[in-house]
């Protein structure tokens, strides 16, 4: 009797066209070609159905109306913009207000977030309840309540007559924060590409200076060469400039103020209901992820007598990431999609721009359209940056 089976390190006999159709992988790649094939075709369906019943009603559809002219004004830009602009720029503009009052809350939600969680853990029992309560109550209310709460106590504040004086720096009141900035200079540039090239130096340091104590098991302590790089080379960049330090101050002037720089009531409103809403979800994270750390490795770190930050680089955070970094990317998403909200306090962003073309042009599915395409892409932008960070953290087994 023959076997068919072929003798070790022969060949394979090569699959006919009858295996290849009945393989699970031909079926699976079959099903997933048809699923798109209907959804692609549902899809089509109910935008021609949709065009038919406008034009029907003798409303204008397509894209069109993004190159028409806006006809109104837009009080906070980043850009210039006027009522002669096209509804297209209104657009960026509001886009650009949203990406700007998001990375802020992301930015000040992350430092009291981390700041929060890591008091929850701390042995201090004063501190840590502090810390409960903080987290208790901004996670309790809802988002909206907070914005709308921030946005009534800076409206409560004193006029610009009355600001109360930052140290000299600048004022807050009821028009907003204004504070001293550096007058633009030609140095400023090169400044910022010395900064980035400290950061670039440094992580290669870091990483260069970790493969030799892996191979060596000597260890190279890149902290102060680090920020040595990071604050060193700007500072020189800024001398070799000639030190250039001409700051401008903001003065009061009328029922506002002149010079330096000012921050909106409304931006700040927006800002810390979605970032303080945000940072209580986060502490929260930052809490799991410390404790999700087994205690015996924290106490083996400690036996060695290994300095309390090389226990929290090398033992606790390489572990506690693998529990953090997921749930922060649905947070830092949620942050993103909850600024648009601005339009209870009046800010500019995208959606209250939006709602504004749409009432002008009648073109409420168009308009509709382009804002959820927009947070989509940010939403998967930021969840692909956040994913990428998640693989370098990574443990690696070997």
């Amino acid at each position: 009797m023959t076997d068919a089976t072929p003798a070790r390190g022969g060949k394979r006999p090569a699959k006919g066209l009858k295996d290849i159709l009945n393989s699970e992988s031909f079926r699976s790649a079959i099903y997933q070609i048809a699923l798109g094939a209907a959804v692609v075709l549902l899809g089509l369906y109910l935008y021609q159905n949709v065009v038919e019943n406008l034009q029907r009603q003798n409303i204008a559809t397509g894209f069109g109306f993004l190159g028409e002219v806006s006809q109104f004004q837009i009080g906070e830009r980043l850009i210039e913009y006027s009522p002669r602009d096209t509804y297209g720029r209104a657009l960026i503009v509001g886009l650009l207000n949203t990406l700007t009052v998001s990375a802020a809350g992301i930015v000040v939600a992350t430092v009291i977030g981390f700041s929060v969680g890591i008091a929850r853990v701390s042995s201090n029992w004063l501190l840590q309840r502090i810390a409960l309560g903080y987290v208790e109550i901004v996670r309790n209310i809802p988002v909206i309540l907070q914005v709308i709460f921030w946005a009534a106590v800076i409206r409560n504040l004193p006029a610009p007559r009355n600001a109360v004086e930052l140290f000299g720096l600048g004022f807050i009141s009821n028009r907003g924060l204004a504070f001293a900035v550096p007058v633009a200079d030609p140095a400023h540039l090169w400044m910022g590409l010395a900064l980035l090239a400290g950061i670039v130096l440094t992580v290669i340091g870091t990483r260069l200076a970790r493969r030799h104590r892996e191979k060596t098991g000597r260890y190279v302590d890149m902290l102060w060469p680090g920020l040595g790089m990071i604050f060193g080379l700007p500072l020189l960049v800024w001398l070799l400039s000639g030190a250039p330090h001409v700051i401008d101050f903001p003065e009061r002037q009328g029922f506002s103020f002149s010079g330096g720089a000012t921050i909106s009531p409304e931006f700040v409103a927006l800002m810390l209901g979605i970032s303080l809403y945000s940072s209580g979800f986060i502490a929260e994270i930052v809490r799991a992820g410390i404790q999700a750390t087994p205690k015996g490795q924290v106490e083996a770190a400690r036996s060695i007598s290994l300095r309390p930050r090389f226990i929290l680089r090398y033992v606790v955070l390489p572990q506690a990431l693998r529990v953090i970094v997921p749930p922060l990317t649905s947070q830092y998403v949620s942050l993103s999609k909850n600024s648009s909200i601005a339009v209870v306090v009046g800010y500019p962003d995208l959606v209250n721009i939006g709602n504004t073309v749409m009432n002008q042009t009648g073109q409420a599915v168009e308009a509709i359209a382009v804002m959820m395409l927009v947070y989509l892409i940010i939403s998967l932008v930021t969840s692909t940056l956040m994913n990428i960070y998640n693989r370098l953290v990574a443990i690696k087994e070997r």
